[in-house]
C-alpha cells in the first residue's frame, strides 16, 4: 500500500489540510517584505553637503529652502558629495592649497531630503558617497543569510523532521527581524539581516515541502500556486506597509514582530507522516494521521491503519535513511534532476531579484512601481497555475525561463527614450520570471524523493540565493556598463531554460519517496524510449 492509499484513508483534502495550508498562508505573506524592504529601508533621498563654516573659501551650488519643516534640496551631483573649489588656487580648511576643480569629501555631514521618507539606514548611518555601496552589500549578506540557511536547514529538515526546523525558522526570524529594528549601527544592522536570512529560508524549505507531504497528488499544483500567490501578495502588502510608514526601524519592526505570533500558531501543525514512514518512525506517525482522521471526521478510516502496514509503506525499520547530499549526484537520474534545477533556480532569482531591486529606474514613483509589480506576478501565476493543470511541469519550465530571457533581451536594443515599451518588455519578463518560480518550488518538491526533498530543496536553494547575492553586484556593474544587467538577466534565463528540457515530466505523477525509485523510472523511461525508436524504425524498414 502506498502513503497515498493511507492518506485517503484520513481524509487527504479535508478540513486538517484547509487549515494547515492557512496557517503557513500568513507568515507566506511577509516573505516577500524581507526579501524586499530595503527598496524603501535602505532608500537614498535627494541630498547635500551641509555649509562649512562662515569664512571657509567654497562654492555653494543649489538652494535650501525649509518648507513646512521640510528641506526641499536641488543639489548639483558634486555637491551632493563633495565640496567643490572654485576655478584656480584656494586655501582648504587646513590650509593647504587646492588645484583647480580638486574636490574633498563633505566635511560636516549631509542635509537629506525628508519629503518621502522620515529616515532610511542611508540617512541615519550617512551610507552616501564613498559609502553608497554598503546598503547593497547588506542585501547581498542577507541574501547569503538565506544561502546559509538553505545548507544547513536542508540537511537538518530531512535529518531532524520538517516540523522542528518549521518552528525554529519562525522564531528565527522574528527574533533576528526585531534585533534589525534595534540595531546601534550598520554593521550590528548586517549582522541581523543576515541572521534573519537564516532563518526565512528554514522557513522557506519547510512551508511548502509540509503543504505538498500532506496533500494528494492532484492538488499538489493548487496548494503550491495558491501558497505563491500569498507571497507575491506580500510585494503589494510591503507597498502598503512601506508608504503608511515612512521611519525604516518601524517598517522592519513591522515585519517581524507578527513572526512571533506565527512561531506560536504553528505548534499546532504536525509533523509530516510521510518523512516519519520514511525515517522507520511508524508510531508517530500512526499518531499523526489519526490526528489528522479526528479531525477530518474519517475516525473509522483512521482506525483501520497499523502499525504493520505502516512499516511496509516504509520498507526495512532497520534504522534511519542515510541519505545524504552526495546522494543527489551519486546516480544518473538524480545529477540531472539536481544539477538542472540548481541551474533554474540560479537563473530564475538572479533575473527576478535583479529586477525587483532596481525600482527607481524606471523613473516612477516606488511605491507604485512595487505595486504594479506584485499585480503583475500574481496575474502571471495565475496564467501558470492554470497551464501547470493542462501542459505540465516541465513545458511551462522551460517555456517561461526562455520567454522572460527573450523580452528583457528584447529591451537592450530599444531607446532609453521609449520607457513604456522598456518597461513592457521588463514587466513581461518579470511576469514569466514569476510563473517560473512557481514552477520550480512545485517541480522541484515533486522530483526529489522524499529521503532527501529537503536536502535537494536546499541546494537548489543554494543557488537561488547565489542568484540573489549576485543581482545586486550585476547593478552596481551596470553603473559603469549600462548595458551588462540586461545582457546577464537575459542570457541566464534562456540558457537554464534549455537545461529545464531535461527534466522528467511529473504531471499526475505520485512523489517518490526513495532514490531507487527515482532510478527505476528513469530507466523505464529510457528502455521505453528505445523501445519507441526501435519500433519506428521497423515500422519505417517494413513500408520501404
Amino acid at each position: 500500500m502506498a502513503f497515498g492509499d493511507l492518506l485517503e484513508k484520513v481524509g487527504s483534502a479535508g478540513p486538517f489540510q484547509l487549515l494547515c495550508v492557512l496557517l503557513l498562508t500568513a507568515p507566506a505573506l511577509l516573505i516577500a517584505s524581507h526579501n524586499l524592504v530595503q527598496n524603501f529601508s535602505a532608500a537614498s533621498p535627494e541630498h547635500q553637503c551641509r555649509p562649512l563654516p562662515p569664512g571657509t573659501n567654497a562654492s555653494w551650488v543649489g538652494n535650501t529652502t525649509a518648507a513646512h519643516g521640510v528641506l526641499s534640496l536641488v543639489p548639483s551631483p558634486e555637491q551632493r558629495c563633495r565640496l567643490v573649489g572654485t576655478r584656480g588656487q584656494h586655501p582648504r580648511p587646513n590650509g593647504s592649497l587646492g588645484r583647480a576643480g580638486e574636490t574633498e569629501p563633505c566635511q560636516d555631514g549631509w542635509y537629506y531630503d525628508r519629503s518621502t521618507f522620515s529616515s532610511t539606514i542611508v540617512t541615519e548611518w550617512d551610507l552616501v558617497c564613498d559609502l553608497g555601496p554598503l546598503p547593497a552589500l547588506a542585501q547581498t549578506l542577507f541574501m547569503a543569510g538565506v544561502l546559509l540557511g538553505a545548507l544547513l536547514f536542508g540537511v537538518f529538515s530531512d535529518r531532524f523532521g520538517r516540523r522542528v526546523i518549521l518552528l525554529c525558522s519562525l522564531l528565527l526570524v522574528a527574533v533576528m527581524g526585531t534585533g534589525a529594528a534595534l540595531s546601534s549601527d550598520f554593521l550590528t544592522y548586517c549582522a541581523f539581516r543576515l541572521l534573519s536570512g537564516v532563518g526565512l529560508s528554514g522557513f522557506l524549505l519547510n512551508y511548502i515541502c509540509l503543504s505538498l507531504e500532506w496533500v494528494p497528488t492532484k492538488s499538489r499544483a493548487l496548494v503550491v500556486t495558491w501558497l505563491s500567490y500569498c507571497s507575491t501578495a506580500g510585494q503589494v502588502v510591503l507597498a502598503g506597509l512601506a508608504y503608511g510608514i515612512r521611519d525604516w526601524r518601524w517598517l522592519q519592526l513591522a515585519i517581524s514582530i507578527p513572526f512571533f505570533i506565527f512561531f506560536l500558531c504553528a505548534w499546532w501543525i504536525p509533523e509530516s507522516a510521510r518523512w516519519l514512514i520514511v525515517n522507520h518512525r511508524p508510531a508517530m506517525a500512526l499518531s499523526n494521521l489519526q490526528r489528522v482522521a479526528r479531525i477530518n471526521r474519517k475516525q473509522l478510516g483512521g482506525d483501520s491503519i497499523s502499525l504493520e502496514m505502516l512499516e511496509k509503506v516504509g520498507g526495512s525499520p532497520t534504522g534511519k535513511s542515510t541519505c545524504s547530499c552526495l546522494h543527489l549526484f551519486r546516480t544518473p537520474a538524480m545529477r540531472r534532476i539536481s544539477c538542472c534545477l540548481m541551474s533554474v533556480s540560479f537563473s530564475t532569482n538572479l533575473a527576478y531579484f535583479g529586477l525587483s531591486m532596481d525600482l527607481p529606474a524606471f523613473g516612477l514613483d516606488i511605491f507604485l512601481v512595487q505595486t504594479f509589480f506584485g499585480a503583475i506576478d500574481i496575474l502571471a501565476k495565475m496564467a501558470c497555475a492554470l497551464a501547470l493543470s493542462y501542459f505540465g511541469r516541465r513545458a511551462i519550465q522551460a517555456s517561461s525561463l526562455i520567454l522572460a530571457g527573450v523580452f528583457l533581451l528584447g529591451n537592450i536594443p530599444v531607446p532609453r527614450e521609449m520607457l513604456m515599451v522598456r518597461l513592457a518588455l521588463v514587466v513581461l519578463g518579470k511576469g514569466c520570471l514569476a510563473a517560473s518560480s512557481v514552477c520550480s518550488y512545485l517541480y522541484g518538491g515533486e522530483l526529489f524523493p522524499t529521503a532527501v526533498r529537503q536536502t535537494g530543496t536546499g541546494f537548489t536553494t543554494v543557488m537561488a540565493r547565489l542568484g540573489g547575492m549576485v543581482a545586486p553586484v550585476v547593478l552596481v556593474a551596470g553603473q559603469q556598463f549600462p548595458f551588462l544587467p540586461l545582457v546577464i538577466f537575459g542570457v541566464a534565463p534562456v540558457m537554464s531554460g534549455i537545461a529545464a528540457c531535461f527534466l522528467p515530466e511529473m504531471h499526475n505523477v505520485p512523489l517518490l519517496d526513495t532514490i531507487e525509485e527515482v532510478e527505476n523510472r528513469a530507466r523505464r523511461k529510457g528502455e521505453e524510449a528505445i523501445a519507441g525508436e526501435t519500433m519506428a524504425h521497423i515500422v519505417h524498414s517494413t513500408r520501404i
